[in-house]
């Protein structure tokens, strides 16, 4: 495999990369890159052969103890060449001794349960425009995310993901042309949600909420702020009424992940997970 090199991203090589997931059919959000970037600087990783990129991956750290992998793509004249698992390993390298999740499509899970990864559950995407009444809000304030203090939402948030990730969450919420909502009772967040432009629908991601029907307030709110209210959202079917509700409000299923681990899944409330935040970054 002479003149292959792996190397870290440039800011450059992560608007190839979104390219490169856009033309898997993925739609990532346009402006994603923004929010990767301060999450793991050093976790996103090129093949080049000669100096022609030809594979992709990343490879975020959390905290002390766990990782996430996504972006895996070679092009697809490099396939079966052996420049995939090459970077795979610099990967899997970069996140060794922690627990490490991924989701991943249903045509590469049984290579990654041959590296060890385990079934968590599925998530299956869900899109369209939101149909009929407008469900009960059971008695939350809808309001602005950022108007709320950040070490609330960013404590709301640790109880859906394995650790901390204030510098993420804080570019993820905030980018420009994206709205972040969430539904307030008493003083307490009971939900949160964000839509982000894309080349397709609307991508919402994350979406918590403490019941259905805050769920679903929130995603008719964000479906407002998406041209002719076109939205998707990866659904955790460990949340057995997150699927209902989208099938509910007139979203069909159009994608499929499996959400993976290397080792027993993370104590989640996977009860109010209605979407998960992003298939490359958990």
């Amino acid at each position: 495999m002479t003149g292959f090199e792996i190397s870290g991203a440039s800011a450059a090589d992560m608007e190839m990369i979104r390219g490169w997931a856009d033309a898997e059919g993925w739609n990532p959000g346009d402006s994603d890159r923004f929010a990767f970037a301060v999450a793991d600087p050093e976790g996103f990783l090129v093949g080049r052969l000669d100096g022609e990129p030809v594979a992709c991956i990343s490879a975020v750290r959390y905290g002390a103890g766990f990782g996430f992998i996504g972006f895996y793509i070679a092009r697809p004249a490099f396939r079966g060449q052996g420049y995939g698992i090459r970077i795979w390993d610099a990967a899997m390298q970069r996140l060794d001794g922690r627990l490490i999740g991924l989701d991943g499509v249903v045509e590469q899970q049984d290579n990654y349960r041959r590296s060890g990864f385990r079934h968590a559950w599925n998530n299956v995407r869900h899109e369209g425009v939101p149909q009929g009444a407008a469900p009960d809000a059971d008695g939350v304030e809808v309001v602005d995310a950022a108007s709320l203090p950040f070490g609330q939402l960013a404590a709301y948030d640790r109880r859906f993901f394995p650790e901390a990730r204030d510098a993420f969450l804080s570019a993820w919420t905030a980018l420009p042309g994206r709205t972040a909502l969430a539904a307030v009772r008493d003083g307490r967040i009971e939900g949160v949600g964000v839509v982000r432009p894309s080349s397709g629908a609307c991508r919402i991601g994350p979406l918590y909420a403490a019941t259905p029907g805050v769920a679903a307030t929130l995603l008719r709110g964000l479906a407002e702020h998406a041209p002719g209210g076109l939205v998707s959202v990866d659904v955790p079917d460990a949340n057995p009424r997150a699927a209902p509700l989208c099938a509910g409000l007139g979203l069909v299923p159009v994608f499929e992940t499996a959400r993976m681990y290397t080792g027993p899944a993370p104590a989640l409330e996977l009860a109010g997970i209605y979407g998960v935040t992003s298939l490359e970054l958990g």
